[in-house]
């Protein structure tokens, strides 16, 4: 890895469960390349508990898959070319891999955590989304200027519908009824009606389409599926939209307005928004400015900016715990974590990663939150919770330029 400067060995007692390496970096931390052992003092897991985090490595056209039961890497296997975003379905035991210089969509069973099928989608998709019953996965073909509608069950695409110039992220809502469409090329929102019954109508249809975004990138849709923001990372704001209500719903019969898509607001934040990360709640996003080195602070009720704070050095990606009270923000620049409590308003920490922090996920019961380094090509793992507080707990090995992590949770029967 990029940021070992030596190789020590040390021996540790860990309830007599194995004898590590530690790999002694520039900066004082340990990295634990663990041979096979249960975590110790985390939460006991059921017996026949499964675990897995499933990471993109963008140069090496694999994925790695990294036991976070017994905190080791599980195996490799190859996908296609330039993988990038990943996806779960929360209903399969499945996930998807968007291969963005092959053109297709690698799908990994997660219970052999072998890829087991090959998905042709459209040229340079780079993202996917898996709606809420685990049928159909969208994916946005960035040099074909169209989406993709995948049949997930039979692992074929029911349908490719064009969209605005180089369209980035496809997003569908919690409820399955709209795909939002960030364009990057052309600045622009696309709003999409999505057919109810999967095979009787699977094509998307356009219900409106916003301009005004230059460089149009992430997407976050609230849990009541109301409203959409996406980041406008060619400029300093992000564009809210009002997605239209249900028809016989009860705000479509007390405001008829509300059965359009509408464009409620531009806000401004700090200058290139790159990520927005969602409270659970829905009453909040977290901005990550990548150029401004902040965070600005959405009330999603009333489309206001409560606030920006400065955060780190090239902040890049966000995650908000679910219990709404704890942000943590990728340092791109820095190689760290930030720690932001949200509800005192202030950032509490910094936790030294690997090189180049960039997307995060937590680990099923949130002990563990997970970040790709994309220069030192690894994951660090960061312990959430412990009696000094949030640390840095390992560094698990990846591959070259990880740019996607999911995990995957299952119980064996």
């Amino acid at each position: 890895m990029a940021t070992i400067a030596r190789l020590a060995e040390v021996t540790i007692p860990r309830s007599n469960c194995f004898t590590s390496k530690y790999l002694a970096a520039a900066a004082p931390l340990l990295l634990l390349a663990s041979v096979g052992c249960r975590r110790s003092g985390f939460p006991d897991v059921p017996n026949g508990y499964r675990e897995f985090a499933y990471v993109s490595n963008g140069a090496n056209n694999t994925v790695s898959i990294l036991d976070l039961v017994y905190l080791r890497q599980d195996r490799t296997v190859r996908v296609g070319g330039n993988p990038s975003g990943l996806a779960v379905n929360p209903v399969r035991d499945e996930v998807y891999v968007v291969n963005s210089q092959s053109g297709s969509v690698s799908v990994i069973d997660t219970v052999k955590n072998d890829v087991v099928a090959t998905i042709p989608v459209g040229r340079q998709p780079y993202f996917i989304s898996v709606d809420a019953a685990g049928q159909r996965g969208f994916v946005a073909n960035s040099a074909a200027n169209s989406v993709s509608v995948i049949d997930l069950e039979h692992r074929r695409v029911l349908a490719t519908v064009g969209a605005g110039e180089q369209p980035g992220v496809a997003k569908i809502s919690p409820d399955s009824r709209t795909l939002v469409v960030s364009n990057r090329g052309s600045g622009s929102v696309s709003v999409f009606a999505v057919g109810e019954d999967v095979r009787a109508s699977p094509q998307l249809r356009l219900r409106a389409s916003f301009s005004g975004c230059p460089g149009a990138t992430d997407v976050a849709i609230l849990p009541d599926s109301s409203k959409a923001f996406v980041a406008c990372s060619g400029g300093h704001q992000v564009m809210a939209v009002g997605l239209a209500a249900e028809a016989g719903s009860w705000a479509a019969k007390h405001d008829a307005s509300l059965l359009t898509d509408r464009f409620l607001t531009l806000l401004d934040v700090g200058t290139t928004p790159v990520h927005l990360a969602l409270k659970p709640d829905g009453g909040e996003i977290f901005v990550s400015n990548f150029g401004s080195d902040s965070i600005s602070e959405i009330a999603t009720g009333t489309n206001e900016v409560g606030g920006t704070t400065m955060i780190g050095t090239k902040p890049n990606g966000g995650i908000v715990s679910a219990d709404n009270g704890t942000l943590w923000v990728t340092n791109f620049g820095s190689d760290s974590i930030s720690l932001y409590s949200i509800d005192d308003g202030r950032v509490e920490a910094s936790i030294h990663t690997g090189s180049a922090p960039d997307v995060l996920a937590f680990s099923a019961d949130e002990h563990l939150l997970l970040a790709t380094d994309a220069h030192s090509g690894d994951v660090s793992v960061i312990r959430t919770q412990g009696k000094q507080g949030a640390a840095l707990f390992t560094i698990m090995p990846a591959g070259g330029s990880p740019n996607g992590i999911v995990v995957k949770a299952m119980q064996g029967k």
